[in-house]
């Protein structure tokens, strides 16, 4: 635990000296990072690796029960994410904002702030602790939100994200509150069998999975997320996917951990929600001409896929079935790292084309591929994970879901697995279109505007963390029988039992390693019979003989897309403008198309009107003098003498 509290000083005072220093701010501070990350990812992988659980303790009289700290293997699996993750981001903003920018310093020093309180966070297993850092988290989160404060967007992404913040923190103090109820003290313990079919367990249950399902995006409790992960710097957008929405899946990886017999609709429930989420952030990602944006909708996609993953992981501790037990639990944990790991790639990658160009506009970008070779290899990278394909670590984690959902197809009375098959291979099959779609408006085809035209390779600054990143789900995906025994303990902390079955024998890792080098094999023969030998580099495509291209006649995001967005018009609802092109010497024409949030612009916005409407009326009692409010409260006392003399 020394190693793990050092580690947190040094991210927590990483951003300090920045503010200091007139130069080598940002070098200081990811020095300071990657020590912390260095430290903190060293204390986690001993505890993987068989070590012993790191415990810190306090007596019970400050807080009303014993216990404080503890480095699990739950909260092991969790730091590694969460120190990884801000290191390449404080790497990432040494080129992508540097000092000339007027808000660099709070920015690096927030940072720091929320790395610390995210790692704070992870080891908590008292309810004053996790607070702390819940709430530490959520204002960090929301400070580095309004970096550019003065852009109305961004103004309106922040206040959006604070209010839906603080109204999961409210349902978590009821859930503690049952918690202590329950067991007498704060402290995070194994709960009574049998308590989780109660009316108390009930609750419970709905109030963590309104509270961290609201931080970690799951549908229809999202609508904070796709904006302010668009509205922020995007090495912060990359944290934030990465890691801060995961602080939901953390609490309700806590919330099984404690229960020894969740009952079979627990389970049901989280597998529904996760299907929902899943198809439907992958289907409004479709839609969007927002790079970052859409990048937002498929990290709910992926809170999708961890659903599914806890899901059947439950429904298999409920019934009793270890394999499926520990199939379920082992994908969804693995995808919670294997995320972090992609989406955080695909986000700097982002980042990088929106330095290049000043936009993050789909329809403004085009041919990068050949002006930014290594951001297009990241991203590409990034895409080919996200989309589950072989061989990088996005295959593995679902390959499990897989294989637990096959052996769980006859074990229940209504095949409940069909769901997590069905929504994998539909979500499996839009994302791979979505991602075809976005890589080929960026980065394939020719420039659609003179930035595009000038853009040019981002600095090493912000290359070497990709790098980072692509390895790490490149070594996942080539090699998972190295994360296998460490799997194994943490779904050991999950399971009603210690006699489970270990994961290497359950789902043919060797198998898969051979089978991702073959690939990896043949995708680089391939690419070498293909390359072009020409010393002018690649040749254009061939286009019917038509001498006279231009990039208007080239597929734009919304063409791409527009075929499915119009099949999924029923669930989308896309706005569009502007006339079809016809005739002979037809006239220009201008096309727009937009998706709407369903819950934030068609239900959250009109209830905040509303509740403003409300608020302005109410300030006429507000008149600030105060004969005023002591008529109020005289007027409020005689109301309540009245009504108890009735």
């Amino acid at each position: 635990m020394r190693l793990y509290l050092l580690a947190m000083v040094f991210v927590l005072i990483s951003g300090l000296p920045g503010v200091f220093l007139r130069r080598w701010g940002g070098e200081v501070a990811a020095v300071l990072m990657g020590l912390g990350a260095l430290l903190g990812m060293a204390a986690a992988v001993r505890v993987l690796a068989g070590g012993p659980v790191a415990v810190l303790t306090l007596p019970p009289a400050p807080l009303a029960s014993a216990g404080l700290l503890t480095l699990d293997p739950i909260a092991a699996l969790f730091s590694l994410p969460v120190f990884l993750l801000p290191a390449c981001a404080a790497i990432y903003g040494i080129g992508y904002w540097d000092d000339h920018q007027e808000n660099a310093r709070r920015l690096r020093l927030v940072l720091g702030l929320l790395a610390a309180f995210l790692a704070l966070l992870v080891v908590s297993t008292h309810a004053l602790p996790f607070l702390l850092g819940w709430e530490g988290m959520a204002i960090a989160a929301f400070l580095l939100v309004m970096t550019e404060d003065r852009l109305p967007e961004v103004q309106r992404a922040g206040w959006i994200y604070l209010v839906c913040t603080h109204t999961g923190t409210l349902a978590l103090f009821g859930a503690f509150a049952i918690l202590a109820s329950v067991s007498g003290h704060w402290a995070f313990s194994t709960l009574p069998r049998a308590f989780a079919g109660t009316s108390q367990g009930t609750a419970l249950f709905w109030l963590c999975l309104f509270g961290f399902g609201l931080k970690a995006g799951v549908m229809p409790l999202h609508l904070w997320l796709p904006s302010t992960h668009a509205a922020a710097p995007s090495h912060v957008s990359s944290v934030m996917s990465g890691v801060l929405i995961k602080m939901g899946i953390l609490g309700l990886v806590r919330l099984l951990s404690w229960i020894p017999d969740p009952p079979f609709w627990w389970g049901a429930t989280l597998m529904v929600l996760g299907a929902l989420s899943g198809i439907l952030g992958v289907a409004f990602a479709l839609g969007q001409h927002d790079l970052k944006r859409l990048l937002a909708y498929h990290s709910i996609e992926n809170i999708g896929i961890i659903l599914l993953g806890l899901g059947l992981g439950t429904i298999g501790k409920s019934t009793g079935h270890p394999v499926i037990q520990v199939l379920g639990f082992a994908g969804a944990l693995l995808h919670v790292v294997n995320h972090s790991l992609f989406k955080g790639l695909l986000f700097l990658s982002a980042g990088s084309v929106v330095h290049a160009l000043g936009t993050r506009n789909l329809e403004q970008m085009g041919g990068l591929g050949q002006r930014m070779p290594w951001t297009s290899a990241a991203f590409l990278a990034g895409s080919w994970a996200i989309c589950g394909l072989p061989p990088l670590n996005g295959f593995v984690s679902e390959w499990f879901l897989y294989v637990g959902s096959f052996r769980a197809l006859g074990f229940y009375p209504w095949p409940w697995s069909l769901v997590v098959l069905t929504a994998l291979a539909i979500i499996g099959a839009l994302a791979l279109a979505c991602f075809a779609k976005a890589y080929g408006a960026v980065f394939q085809g020719t420039p659609r505007t003179r930035a595009a035209e000038a853009a040019h390779e981002a600095p090493r600054s912000m290359l070497i963390p990709m790098g980072i990143l692509a390895t790490s789900c490149a070594v996942i995906g080539l090699a998972p029988m190295l994360i296998a025994p460490a799997l194994d303990r943490v779904v050991g902390s999950l399971g009603a039992s210690t006699d489970l079955p270990p994961l290497s024998l359950l789902s043919s890792l060797p198998s898969l390693s051979i089978l991702a080098f073959l690939l990896l094999g043949s995708a680089w023969l391939l690419w070498r019979w293909l390359r072009p030998a020409a010393p002018g580099g690649p040749l254009p495509t061939w286009d019917c003989g038509y001498a006279a291209a231009n990039p208007r006649m080239q597929y734009s995001a919304s063409s791409f897309a527009d075929g499915l967005v119009g099949g999924m018009r029923w669930l989308l609802w896309p706005r569009s403008s502007g006339g079809e092109v016809a005739g002979t010497f037809p006239s220009t024409q201008a096309y727009g198309s937009h998706v709407p949030d369903p819950v934030l612009e068609r239900i959250a916005d009109p209830v905040f009107r509303v509740v403003a409407t409300g608020a302005a009326f109410l300030r006429f009692f507000q008149g600030g003098q105060v004969h005023l409010y002591l008529l109020y409260v005289l007027l409020t006392l005689l109301a309540l003498l009245l009504w108890m003399v009735a």
